[in-house]
């Protein structure tokens, strides 16, 4: 999909002749590390970092200055400045324009750090710098930003402080009326965060009937209203973080709020009777699981027909409550699992308790193999009550599954960073500050790393 977070680093950029922006997605498409340029933006989050770090690297050598931003810097902020310039701590909105003046002036800062939470009236996204590339047919759209739970897996809540702000509703509108895209997805921690916002927000959609997706908590669906408001705004789907069906894993999480009002059942029920599809999430590897854990959430997924589902190991990432917990129970396998030369994607970086590392790895790709499997793809895509309900979505259905089936064993041990790439990742940051030449940034974020 389209990132986000570049096009809206470049609308908060101020418009001047003498600045030029360009975008690389390290995703898709091949960096030019030697055209010309002076100032170097990068968003990165933890599985992003490694690579990041040599994508920085490679424009320092070259003497080019690299300001660093998002999740990652943010929690592990002495980590990241080793490999940049500047960090930006926090929300970008009132920072990013005065790190573009302070560098213009010569005194560019080694941090910036946004104290609480920035408004988001006023934010337009600048898609120009996504045009010519291959994104799917999916406009993403903010709402709001920031989740009230404290889930203990969470890096959102860890960044965001447990609060979610909004962005005004009549800049919400404007901005969808010009994507035209078939489906919006509203890129929200959880979009039911604050309930009566949200639903004065779905009241408003109602006129534009346009398709939309998002992300949710499952308390949600035990409120009537939100449930017949979100319908007759075009809601296609949600996906809900369900993590496990054990209680006592719940209660570790601090994610009881999954269980109330007649828990999963009940809200599963309401769910399908307003033709909601589900992209539910499950995570393996708490201290409650074992090696029954995986055939019970097999059984449960299949029952009930999701339209798609993952199933993920548990991740320590920094700055959590949970990376903290099993820091201080000696049961991180690494000292830092995102640049551990020998982790691999899907591998497990802590020591679980009821099954070793290697077996909860296993098993969640027996989880993906059986999910998406011919049969199970077919017998799921027969759900005319949900799944196959209207056109656009079965439509879909098949190529998003076969899609999740092809990833099965593609992203597998799949390493974070470049293998091939050999430069040492430069961490001496540039002594003398840096002179003042137009600035053209390029960043994974205004150069998206993925």
């Amino acid at each position: 999909m389209e990132p986000l977070a570049p096009a809206t680093l470049a609308g908060l950029t101020p418009k001047s002749r003498d600045t030029q922006i360009r975008f690389y997605d390290d995703r898709t498409e091949s960096i030019p590390f030697d055209e010309p340029t002076d100032l170097v933006a990068m968003s990165v989050e933890t599985y992003t970092a490694k690579r990041s770090y040599q994508i920085a690297s490679e424009y320092r050598r070259r003497g080019i200055p690299v300001v660093m931003g998002g999740f990652h810097p943010t929690l592990v902020p002495e980590e990241a400045s080793e490999y940049a310039e500047s960090i930006v701590i926090g929300e970008a909105e009132r920072l990013w324009p005065e790190v573009l003046s302070d560098f213009r002036n010569g005194r560019l800062r080694r941090v910036y750090r946004q104290g609480g939470r920035p408004p988001l009236s006023g934010l337009r996204p600048d898609r120009s710098i996504l045009a010519g590339k291959r994104y799917l047919p999916v406009g993403l759209v903010e709402a709001g930003r920031g989740c009230h739970f404290r889930c203990e897996f969470c890096a959102i809540q860890s960044y965001f402080g447990n609060t979610q702000t909004r962005r005004p509703i009549d800049e919400i509108i404007e901005e969808i009326r010009r994507i035209k895209k078939p489906l919006i997805f509203f890129v929200d921690d959880n979009i039911t965060s604050n309930m009566d916002q949200a639903k004065e927000f779905f009241r408003r959609l109602i006129p534009l009937k346009i398709r939309w997706v998002s992300q949710a908590s499952i308390n949600a669906a035990h409120d009537e209203e939100f449930l017949q408001l979100i319908k007759a705004s075009g809601c296609q789907g949600l996906l809900i973080g369900f993590e496990t069906l054990n209680p006592q894993n719940l209660r570790r999480m601090h994610k009881t709020f999954n269980l109330m009002k007649g828990g999963y059942e009940k809200a599963l029920e309401n769910l399908r009777r307003h033709e909601i599809r589900l992209y539910v999430t499950f995570i393996l590897g708490y201290d409650e699981d074992n090696g029954d854990t995986l055939h019970e959430t097999l059984e449960f997924a299949q029952r009930h027909r999701f339209y798609i589902v993952a199933f993920n190991h548990l991740t320590p990432f920094p700055g959590t409550p949970l990376y903290e917990r099993l820091q201080r129970e000696g049961r991180l396998l690494y000292d830092r699992w995102w640049l551990a030369p020998e982790y691999r994607y899907g591998m497990v970086p802590f020591a679980p308790l009821g099954m070793t590392a290697d077996e909860v790895k296993q098993r969640c790709v027996e989880a993906r193999q059986k999910f998406y499997s011919f049969g199970s793809i077919f017998r799921r895509g027969l759900d005319f009550k949900v799944n196959s309900k209207n056109w656009f979505m079965w439509s879909h259905f098949f190529s998003i599954n076969l899609l999740f089936r092809s990833e099965v064993f593609q992203r597998k041990d799949f390493p974070l960073g470049d293998e091939a790439y050999s430069a040492p990742l430069l961490k001496a940051a540039h002594s003398e500050p840096f002179g003042f030449r137009p600035p053209v940034l390029q960043s994974p974020a205004l150069l998206q790393v993925g």
